[in-house]
């Protein structure tokens, strides 16, 4: 133990010597390669840096475009929708009103119908009674009269009936 702990002036300036030569050696040719190395890492690490930044705010505009454009497309859906709710009422609407006019015609032309028909069959009864009359007046005075002119006769006093 004692020789470790011995010291040698010879080897000691050895020793210094070859730490000078090859500290300068290190700061000669390894300093510079090392700066260069440390500063394109650090310039590499701002640009990494810069370039997360900048393509965060990119994607923070697009989020924000995004989100503009989903609520202008919800808009816009919930007037296209109001807009066919609108135009499927007035569609009903307007229906409504056609079905009510068809209606309304074919009742009228049922009342006309009717009112014909009723003409028609009062028509038809006032002959049927005047041929009868016309018949049992022959039947009574039994001898032939003039059918015409007696229906004449007789189509003048039923008109003066009253028409109920």
């Amino acid at each position: 133990m004692e020789k470790i702990l011995d010291i040698s002036p010879g080897l000691m300036l050895w020793t210094l010597l070859n730490f000078f030569i090859v500290l300068f050696i290190a700061g000669k040719y390894g300093v510079k390669p090392i700066v260069k190395a440390l500063n394109n890492r650090e310039n590499g690490i701002k640009d990494a840096i810069d370039n997360a930044e900048k393509s965060n705010k990119e994607a923070q505009e697009l989020l924000k475009e995004s989100q503009e454009k989903l609520k202008n497309a919800q808009v816009e859906m919930s007037a296209i929708i109001q807009k066919g709710r609108i135009q499927a009422e007035e569609i009903v609407r307007k229906a409504a009103d056609e079905a009510e006019i068809v209606k309304r015609k074919k009742v009228e032309d049922a009342v006309k119908e009717i009112e014909r028909s009723k003409e028609s069959a009062i028509q038809q009864i006032r002959k049927e009674v005047a041929g009868l009359i016309v018949e049992a007046t022959e039947k009574l005075l039994d001898e032939t009269l003039d059918k015409d002119k007696h229906y004449k006769i007789v189509k003048s006093y039923i008109d003066k009936l009253p028409k109920n």
